[in-house]
């Protein structure tokens, strides 16, 4: 398996930690988001999107994270992201959605450039624009996860699943962001239980060799 990967990249870090979940062996070929590698030919061919994460496993290359996600699920059925039960799998779906659909469309890098760029923001700005909308979701995740009985060690029960792949990335980026985290207590114990488990540890962007501080 080859994964197209920014160490930076919410999307990218959800493969990784998937991947690690699953136990399988990957390829990292980084694509600095930064430096429009994104735009070269040569990874255009590979995702005309030229977004990152893209899958390459055997002959088939795949795009979008969740998509990606679902696939690792769906051929490597061990450890399982979802549990059994229909209205489990809508729940944890649902709470992923959350990140994946509500926060990070409008906070990826694409979009803080374009502020910066195209609408003459600046730093505090564009850090106030990423911390109001990473809020908003969290207000929202926490008492889902609070007032749960099904909420456990992770966001649903006590193996990390969907929910938990998505939500790390995102407590990452809000405290690079200096996002004030204390009222999201839930969300916060989840996240460390996470970070705990090596296959979380080992997809954070520091330990990427395309990190740089």
């Amino acid at each position: 398996m080859k994964l197209y990967s920014y160490f930076r990249s919410s999307a990218a870090f959800r493969v990784r930690i998937g991947l690690n979940l699953k136990g399988l062996a990957y390829e990292t070929a980084p694509i600095h988001l930064r430096r429009n590698d994104q735009s070269r030919p040569d990874y255009r061919s590979v995702n005309p999107q030229g977004l990152v994460p893209t899958l390459e496993d055997g002959g088939l290359t795949l795009i979008q994270s969740m998509a990606i996600l679902e696939y690792l699920d769906e051929t490597r059925p061990e450890p399982p992201f979802l549990p059994k039960i229909p209205a489990d799998r809508a729940r944890v779906r649902g709470l992923a959605d959350i990140v994946a659909c509500d926060i990070h469309p409008i906070n990826n890098l694409r979009v803080l450039r374009y502020l910066a760029r195209e609408l003459g923001h600046d730093e505090a700005a564009i850090g106030k624009w990423y911390n109001h909308w990473i809020t908003a979701g969290f207000q929202a995740l926490e008492p889902l996860l609070a007032h749960s009985d099904h909420t456990g060690a992770f966001c649903h029960g006590d193996s990390p699943g969907l929910a938990d792949i998505a939500l790390v990335p995102q407590v990452v980026n809000a405290e690079r962001y200096q996002l004030d985290l204390a009222q999201f207590s839930t969300i916060m114990r989840i996240y460390q239980n996470c970070m705990r488990l090596d296959a979380f540890a080992a997809a954070h962007p520091r330990n990427q060799p395309d990190y740089e501080p």
